[in-house]
């Protein structure tokens, strides 16, 4: 099966520690998705977004800077892991997402979520001013 790997930067108006904790806390999770979260910044833990539609290990924290987590796809022999590396920015946050191995039938569903659903919903929960864009 073919995969592929998903990068993309996005600027979030709101500072690195509020975006590390939107992602890593699972209060804080459950308020941006509706849904509920299992999280821990514990490396080696397992964690759950979305009630269970996205599940996988949590592999390395640096404190408002990086998470690195293994994103689980049923069968799946290589690992996909989701780095998210968190710069300062005169506008609060920019956000360097890579997301490697995703199979290839599921890419633009994942391209699409990571817009439309994480880092949309992260935007709204963090920023003050009510825009959308990012």
């Amino acid at each position: 099966m073919a995969h592929k790997d998903f990068k993309k930067y996005y600027v979030i108006k709101a500072p690195p520690e509020e975006i590390c904790m939107a992602i890593t806390n699972p209060k804080s999770i459950e308020l941006w998705t509706g849904e509920q979260a299992e999280m821990s910044t514990e490396p080696g833990s397992e964690f759950s977004l979305w009630d269970g539609s996205i599940c996988g290990q949590n592999l390395e924290f640096e404190t408002n800077r990086k998470v690195v987590q293994e994103w689980y796809f049923g069968e799946q022999e290589d690992a996909s892991i989701v780095t998210i590396v968190l710069h300062p920015h005169k506008k609060g946050t920019s956000v360097e997402l890579r997301h490697t191995n995703i199979p290839e039938k599921d890419y633009e569903d994942f391209a699409n979520g990571w817009d439309d659903y994480y880092f949309a919903g992260i935007s709204e929960f963090v920023e003050d001013d009510g825009s959308d864009d990012f």
